[in-house]
């Protein structure tokens, strides 16, 4: 009899889409990066101050060793997750490795343009009293987005945002108030990412990587199956995420 020996696996590769953010510099002095950085961090939801991070280093700038390398230090002395640089001519493999980072290629991402916002309102249709000293409030626009959004492509809005096309697998859309996507949801949808709960999320097929409102997410494997590749509404009620079908 031939005895058998199993050999236990120590590695196993797995595909796997994952997103990260690129931190682009414009300008690589220590104390400026350290304000700004520091501020948006501060108002940055809980998931994104944890989100891996590729350094975008602008072309426009002389990528200078000991500057760079300062840069650095203060992005990880704020807690940036930074995992690589993204490679151009000025940035190589060497520089990275000096820097303690690896190197990605970010061809092939493309931003998406923002269609044209109305013109504003005839003035004497936002006259204030001469007595009236409050302030109008501060609307945030909303942000319409009439064509794909492709894998590898992240939009952003500081109010709600409207998607007119399908969101691809890999892609991802965030905004601060609701998402509404009014085709196939294949990728990242987070709305409230600056905390707010009562944020929503509408799309017409749920086939969503991942939804998320106010920090709270559901992946694609948790996603309740009766309301895949439907239409659907997702809300907070507490700390629970609610699903509901749009009729």
């Amino acid at each position: 009899m031939t005895a058998v020996v199993e050999e236990k696996t120590a590695i196993e590769f797995k595909g796997r889409m994952l997103m990260m953010t690129v931190l682009q510099l414009k300008d690589l002095d220590a104390n400026v990066l350290h304000q700004q950085v520091s501020q948006r961090l501060d108002d940055a939801a809980q998931w994104l101050q944890e989100a891996p991070v590729v350094i975008d280093v602008s072309p426009e700038l002389d990528p200078d060793p000991v500057a760079l390398m300062a840069a650095v230090d203060t992005l990880r002395s704020l807690g940036v997750n930074m995992v690589a640089l993204a490679r151009s001519e000025n940035i190589d493999a060497d520089t990275a490795t000096m820097l303690g980072l690896g190197t990605l290629s970010l061809a092939g991402g493309r931003d998406v343009p923002r269609r044209a916002e109305p013109a504003p309102a005839a003035a004497e249709n936002n006259a204030v009293s001469d007595t009236d000293t409050t302030p109008p409030p501060q609307q945030a626009d909303t942000m319409v987005i009439d064509q794909p959004v492709r894998s590898g492509q992240q939009v952003y809005s500081r109010g709600d945002l409207i998607v007119l096309a399908p969101v691809s697998t890999g892609a991802e859309i965030m905004a601060d108030g609701n998402i509404h996507v009014y085709s196939n949801l294949r990728g990242r949808a987070l709305a409230g990412v600056r905390g707010d709960t009562s944020a929503r999320i509408f799309c017409q097929q749920l086939n969503a990587e991942l939804v998320s409102i106010a920090g709270h997410y559901r992946v694609a494997e948790d996603l309740p199956e009766s309301f895949r590749n439907k239409p659907v509404h997702l809300c907070m009620q507490g700390d629970a995420m609610h699903f509901t079908a749009l009729n």
